[in-house]
């Protein structure tokens, strides 16, 4: 192409040169490298996580485990998002999915890595820490229900919670009109302030794969199925309101 022909086109023109020019991503980089991503980033907010909730002292409350849950989570998506987008929870990847944001390929494998994340993050948190201090937070699993009468609460306040988060992930990265460069810092915002406020309700897990780590490591699965059920309609709530009424053209389905 000559200097006159290139002059001529314009930038789109060019673009689309450029788009028609790149080599195909390998899929090592879509199937295999997200799922990577996936397993790596859970292992390590889930680690921090328990870690700051066995290390916590009582006069603190729910700050310490609040803010390290929070600064885990949006630091973990600041370094690995542009891999796998930074779910590191099922319900997330649900919501994603729903909206679509996430290949249905990968929707499995990424539930498969990040329940295996949470072991391994719950696994290490055991290990480097005193025997005394590990059991007497029951092994940073949720043991703040206790009764059949605190169900509903709970439930409650996991759906909405996760609800909370779920919106923040798919309106602050994935939707193209609200997307935002500090979509990881507003996640992790989110989840502390979804720690300091309904931690003392239902411990404000908003997410199976914590859950399932130190329940698994502990052995304790009183009321395990709460941590499950909230989170996930939580997430499918988010997807449909966003699919109905606040996605962007590409993502709405009616009203376009």
């Amino acid at each position: 192409m000559t200097d006159t022909e290139l002059g001529n086109m314009n930038f789109k023109e060019i673009d689309e040169n450029d788009c028609k020019n790149e080599p195909k991503p390998h899929w090592y980089e879509v199937y295999v490298q997200p799922c990577l991503a996936e397993l790596l980033g859970t292992t390590l907010f889930v680690f921090a996580g328990c870690l700051s909730v066995i290390q916590n002292s009582p006069s603190t409350g729910s700050l310490q485990p609040a803010l390290a849950h929070g600064l885990a989570l949006g630091l973990t998506i600041a370094v690995l998002g542009g891999i796998s987008g930074g779910h590191f929870n099922p319900a997330v990847s649900l919501g994603a999915f729903i909206i679509g944001g996430l290949n249905v390929i990968l929707v499995v494998p990424y539930w498969i890595c990040q329940l295996c994340g949470g072991m391994i993050g719950a696994a290490l948190a055991k290990v480097l820490t005193l025997e005394n201090n590990y059991l007497s937070s029951g092994g940073a699993s949720f043991n703040v229900v206790s009764s059949d009468s605190q169900i509903p609460r709970a439930l409650g306040a996991e759906i909405i919670m996760t609800f909370f988060l779920v919106l923040a992930v798919c309106m602050g990265a994935i939707n193209k009109k609200t997307s935002t460069p500090l979509a990881p810092f507003c996640i992790g915002f989110t989840v502390t302030v979804d720690i300091l406020a309904g931690g003392a309700i239902s411990g404000a897990c908003m997410n199976p794969a914590r859950a399932f780590g130190p329940a698994v490591v502990a052995n304790f699965w009183e009321y395990h199925w709460i941590y499950w059920v909230g989170p996930m309609i939580g997430g499918l709530l988010v997807g449909g309101v966003v699919r109905l009424l606040l996605g962007d053209r590409k993502i709405r389905l009616f009203l376009k």
